[in-house]
């Protein structure tokens, strides 16, 4: 494979309602079919009117700025100071929800394209119908990384082929079958585009020449990119995961798991808060079945669910500080224990035994 970027100068200055397909066709007049076109999405988002005014400068011009913000904000990921990571309402997680000063007058803001895939399918079809041209069509726009310094372009919308090149079940030279390599084409095709183009060239536009045989249409577009929640091992910064611990921690619920606690479990949760408890108070894992059986029996309200005993012991003799000293590290316990995964209930202790407290798992 042998791989071509090219630049498209000459667009100029795009406001809106311009056509984009004559625009860059009347640029490039070389287009061929299976090229790959890279728009940066500010030009699309101009052409279809993304701009919101706001002051040139001064409080008032932030103070419109974070309303500007909080509208395009579906969820706030990260915060540091004046720089907000937010989740866009497409899905994007990136800073200031794309938000652009650049290359607009200062008294504008530029906001992403609505749909970005509708965007890119519609300029993929006025050139096709207009100009006679089939190519693919990438809207693109610049994100930093996470664990990465510096920045790069990936795709926003994608029209005319995959976003994703799907390589689960294919077999390596090696013999072994790949289980999970998927490759997000469309975000290397635009940091690709990227080197040609850039803020202040103004060149908006490139041509990955090389890479397609032929265009493909694909309805899901770059939506594919946009990881599920649920799949999502990194929702939140740093910080608000660490808020978001505290606040769990502050209101958390009374409940037994639907399987027995993992006993290694239970004992990291004991050690995370050995250094931590009152002096003398002491935590004991019950872990024969006949012993847990026979205390289990002696405590009122014992759930139906229950597969674990823990037993709390505070320090003796007791005063009333003593109490409430033992109370915040049953707390601390079950705080610990619900980092673990393992849900617990509060009860009072099995009669006939030495312990303060009872921890159902």
């Amino acid at each position: 494979m042998r791989l071509e970027i090219l630049p498209v100068p000459g667009i100029g200055h795009v406001t809106d309602g311009d056509d984009l397909a004559a625009l860059i066709a009347g640029a490039a007049p070389w287009l061929r079919d299976g090229d790959v076109l890279v728009v940066t999405s500010k030009i699309v988002s101009k052409a279809e009117g993304r701009l919101v005014d706001v002051p040139a400068d001064g409080p008032e011009r932030l103070a419109a700025r974070d309303r500007v913000l909080a509208a395009e904000t579906a969820r706030v990921v990260a915060t540091r100071g004046a720089t907000r990571i937010v989740q866009t309402h497409h899905g994007f997680v990136m800073a200031s929800a794309g938000i652009d000063a650049s290359n607009v007058d200062k008294t504008r803001l530029v906001l992403l394209p609505v749909d970005p895939d509708a965007s890119a399918r519609a300029l993929r079809s006025a050139l096709r119908e207009r100009h006679g041209l089939d190519v693919a069509v990438v809207v693109s726009d610049t994100m930093g990384r996470p664990w990465r310094n510096g920045l790069t372009d990936v795709a926003l919308g994608v029209a005319g082929m995959p976003a994703i090149r799907d390589h689960r079940g294919e077999v390596d030279p090696y013999g072994n079958e790949l289980q999970l390599t998927q490759m997000a084409v469309v975000d290397e095709l635009a940091a690709a585009g990227e080197l040609i183009k850039g803020k202040c060239d103004q060149v908006p536009v490139a041509v990955v020449r090389g890479y397609l045989g032929a265009t493909r249409d694909d309805d899901e577009g770059a939506r594919a990119l946009v990881r599920d929640a649920s799949l999502d091992l990194f929702s939140l910064g740093t910080a608000e995961a660490h808020a978001a611990g505290l606040r769990a921690a502050a209101t958390l619920p009374d409940g037994t798991g639907p399987t027995p606690p993992d006993p290694a479990a239970v004992d990291r949760a004991i050690a995370a808060v050995a250094d931590l408890v009152a002096p003398g108070t002491v935590f004991t894992h019950v872990t024969d079945d006949e012993v847990r059986a026979g205390f289990a029996a002696t405590v009122p309200d014992w759930p139906a669910t229950a597969t674990g005993l823990l037993l709390g012991a505070a320090p003796t003799p007791v005063d009333r500080p003593d109490l409430v000293r033992f109370g915040a590290d049953l707390q601390r316990l079950r705080t610990a224990l619900a980092a673990e995964g393992i849900g617990s209930v509060l009860l009072p202790p099995p009669a006939g035994s030495t312990a303060s407290a009872t921890l159902a798992l």
